[in-house]
């Protein structure tokens, strides 16, 4: 689990052998900058990016993962996890794929145990680690039959289970082989009635360090019906500096997409020395969840936060969890469905900072500002035209960029932004910023080809791919792009472009790192979007006006 792969973490009669080499940590990159809305749910849910309760109060997880399923006589252990303060236990069990299955009565014992002891209750299928690369795992759809064997004791309690459908369900053999099962085993899950939030681990044995998880996350979240959908990075030793937490952590608040930190350490291996401290003091300023690894019992008891499951030994790790900065004592709010208190929000974030405009076009503009702070978590951002003593808004954001549409050419405007919290209140208003859209860019006949083509589909929906080539000489700086759909396909999600639609007529306005095409090259807009049974491609494509050639 500290390494690219997954050392030391289990009983020594089941600890697996591990061998894999970290083969470096690739640059992490934006996601496709998109608010993952959802719909509310019973219980637990997913709204604007963030996990809540069913009152809607923001539920942050502060807790600690517990080994079940190799120690199910340790049953003291959730009442002493309570006892530190911790708010959540991230509970391993077994499918029966791997090790001895945790049947109906023990699944139900454990919840009862959760709830007496006022803990959510994260609950995970851990035969499924390292599959790809380790023989010996199980399959994400084996531990979705699991779960919808286990349906009367989960249901009705969605107050207080999260269902953690497998551990690190893939290893470093072509991660990008964890998004379609993964996608699935949630359909499956869905299908079968289940309204929990689900929580899907990553692949490279839970640290995504290829990214696969955070390239696809979008479109995996928007395959759930039900939009509850929490992602978990496990962060070891792959995370050893701080840039690399930042940027990871805040590519999904970026993107508006929930994740909580579903495992970690801070103690140091041949591997690295992963960074607890950023990645504790992260999470609170984000507003993110995180369960330490783990109570007790691993087979490398540096990993142990406390010594034999004796909550009066704690080690130098259970030490920091428990008491050290940005730690469970400091941190940790119980859950109000248990009494915990309703927190009301009455302190507005701060002040956004001056907007900087960007990939300027005829009829749009980027604009990018500094992310605003707040006492719990900004929310998003709305954007306002300025003119005079009057401001209309024109758009709104759950990251720090907007790009604005349908502006006029050679016309002169003044922006300026707000920050907002999830209880409603506003920030004072940023310094404003002067844009003047382009006179009107042109391309010419024949100087361009679009190709169109879905690269994904499920009940209702699908994703779409658009890639435009400037065939000709000189270089395209600023485009619209232009089609029709013929079946009443709508758009749901763009990346890569900004669409405004009307009826079947699209128009697309560029991002900033598409909007200029090089003689010969190409950009690429993704999207997803409602389909009801035929989905053609558009017959017809234009750019800024001049017809382009199907490609």
């Amino acid at each position: 689990m500290r390494t690219a792969r997954h050392p030391a973490q289990r009983p020594a009669a089941v600890i697996l052998t591990v061998l894999a080499t970290l083969l470096g940590f690739l640059a992490l990159g934006g996601l496709a900058p998109a608010q993952a809305a959802s719909a509310a749910g019973t219980g637990l849910h997913i709204s604007d990016g963030r996990l809540v309760e069913g009152n809607g109060n923001d539920f942050i997880m502060r807790g600690v993962n517990h080994a079940h399923t190799w120690y199910p006589g340790e049953t003291q252990s959730l009442a002493d996890i309570k006892a530190t303060g911790a708010n959540t236990v991230r509970v391993v069990l077994s499918d029966g794929f791997r090790w001895s299955k945790n049947g109906p009565d023990d699944v139900a014992a454990v919840i009862a145990d959760c709830k007496a002891n006022r803990l959510i209750c994260v609950l995970e299928v851990h035969d499924t680690t390292g599959y790809g690369e380790d023989s010996a795992a199980g399959t994400l759809d084996h531990a979705a039959d699991y779960w919808i064997s286990l349906k009367d004791v989960l249901q009705g309690q969605e107050d207080y289970v999260v269902i953690n459908i497998g551990n690190e369900p893939w290893g470093n053999t072509d991660p990008a082989g964890w998004t379609a099962p993964t996608t699935a085993a949630i359909k499956k899950l869905r299908a079968a009635g289940f309204a929990h939030t689900i929580m899907v681990d990553a692949p490279n044995w839970g640290q995504d360090w290829q990214n696969v998880m955070r390239d696809n996350a979008q479109a995996v979240y928007d395959a759930d019906s039900t939009g509850n959908l929490l992602f978990s990075i496990h962060m070891y030793s792959v995370y050893n500096t701080a840039q690399k937490v930042t940027d990871y952590l805040n590519a999904f608040v970026d993107a508006g997409l929930p994740l909580v930190i579903g495992e970690f350490g801070g103690p140091a291996d041949q591997y690295g020395d992963p960074d607890e401290d950023t990645m504790m003091s992260e999470a609170q300023r984000l507003g993110l969840g995180w369960i330490a690894w783990s109570w007790s019992g691993n087979t490398d008891p540096i990993l142990d936060l406390t010594i034999g499951f004796d909550p009066a030994q704690l080690s130098s790790w259970g030490e920091r969890i428990f008491h050290g900065a940005n730690g469970i004592a400091e941190t940790s709010h119980e859950a109000t469905v248990y009494g915990g208190p309703v927190e009301e929000d009455t302190e507005a974030p701060t002040a956004p900072g001056t907007p900087a405009a960007s990939a300027v076009t005829d009829t749009s503009a980027t604009l990018t500002w500094a992310a605003s702070s707040d006492n719990v978590a900004v929310a998003g951002y709305d954007v306002v035209r300025v003119s005079g003593g009057t401001e209309t808004k024109v758009a709104s954001s759950a990251t720090t960029s907007v790009t604005v549409t349908g502006l006029t050419a050679d016309t002169a405007y003044s922006f300026a932004v707000y920050a907002r919290d999830a209880a409603g209140n506003r920030s004072a208003r940023s310094a404003a910023v002067s844009v003047t859209t382009d006179e009107g860019a042109t391309t010419p006949a024949g100087s361009c080809s679009v190709g169109y083509k879905v690269v994904g589909s499920w009940q209702g929906g699908f994703q779409g791919e658009i890639t435009i080539r400037n065939t000709g000489t000189a270089a395209i700086d600023g485009w619209t792009l232009g089609f029709a759909f013929a079946n009443g396909q709508t758009i749901t999600n763009m990346w890569g472009g900004t669409p405004t639609q009307s009826g079947a007529s699209v128009s697309v306005a560029p991002a900033s790192y598409t909007s200029t095409i090089a003689p010969n090259s190409s950009v690429t807009v993704g999207f997803t979007g409602n389909q009801s049974g035929t989905n053609a491609a558009p017959a017809a494509f234009t750019l800024s006006g001049a017809a382009c050639t199907a490609a």
